[in-house]
């Protein structure tokens, strides 16, 4: 199919309207500038006009992502814009298939439509999950799909995009999952000679049990789901307290002290390290 054809199959009709309309605008500008200039390479410097550049991973190398989307138009966009960006790129049509290649490559990022034949979205997530493969995933909905939204967070997903959507968010999205660090989601946690179990709700330290509140097991939970990151005061009291708290409150500090007694106290080295001004960090650094 030509290629003007080809956008206009798939809907673009305003750049002001319309999904991914920014994008195939840009597209459609370039191909009447293409057209009448007589310029029959236009396509190549599409990426440049358009303010692509190659993006790295996590360890340097240009990345790898995985689109698991049925819809043949907006998977040959997506394709096409990220492969623009200078990312390499596999294309599965079904759940079924996404998981084929899930299983048989390491990738980056996993961008996922929820609505697939054969094995929808989230039960591809889920499956992914449970084999214990803790590549990035981004989910695609519908824009009345809370359910599936949530659905989706709670089954292990990173992140979600609502369709539609332009091609620049989703590549700011990829970038933002991309500059998180890994997250834990084990249900065993570790750090150091520290250890939590999640599904049994025991923790110990060098092999000797220690007893939590419900409270201080959710707190030490948080911190060793994020270890050696630098969390606030308010990130910890959002997530542990929810609004239950007020912000002048030193409800944190307290039971970082709880916390402390109970970790910290007699062994070898501490656990929990404040940071002066900011909050606190969970970290296995022995001091000398």
């Amino acid at each position: 199919m030509p290629l003007k054809r080809f956008w206009l199959s798939i809907r673009f009709e305003s750049p002001k309207s319309g999904p991914f309309s920014s994008f195939s605008h840009l597209r459609a500008v370039h191909y009447n500038r293409a057209k009448t200039s007589g310029a029959l390479r236009w396509y190549e410097g599409f990426g440049k006009s358009f303010g692509c550049k190659e993006e790295k991973g996590r360890k340097g190398k240009v990345m790898r992502i995985l689109v698991v989307e049925d819809e043949p138009g907006v998977a040959h966009f997506i394709r096409q814009g990220l492969t623009e960006a200078g990312h390499a790129i596999d294309v599965a049509r079904d759940g079924q298939e996404g998981l084929d290649y899930a299983l048989a490559a390491e990738y980056d990022v996993m961008v996922v439509d929820i609505m697939l034949p054969r094995m929808n979205g989230l039960d591809l997530l889920r499956e992914v999950r449970r084999r214990g493969i803790k590549t990035l995933v981004l989910l695609l909905t519908a824009r009345d799909a809370i359910d599936d939204r949530v659905k989706g967070l709670d089954a292990g997903a990173d992140d979600y995009l609502v369709k539609p959507f332009a091609f620049p968010e989703l590549l700011a999205r990829i970038r933002a999952l991309l500059r998180r660090p890994p997250l834990q989601t084990d249900s065993v946690l570790r750090l150091g000679d520290l250890e939590m179990d999640v599904a049994t709700r025991k923790v110990s330290r060098g092999g000797k049990p220690i007893e939590l509140t419900p409270r201080e097991f959710s707190l030490l939970e948080f911190l060793m789901r994020h270890p050696n990151q630098v969390l606030t005061r308010t990130q910890i009291a959002e997530h542990v307290w929810n609004f239950d708290f007020y912000s002048d409150s030193n409800v944190v500090d307290v039971y970082i002290g709880y916390l402390r007694r109970k970790i910290d106290r007699g062994f070898a080295y501490p656990l929990i390290h404040t940071v002066r001004g900011v909050g606190y960090s969970l970290k296995a650094e022995v001091r000398k």
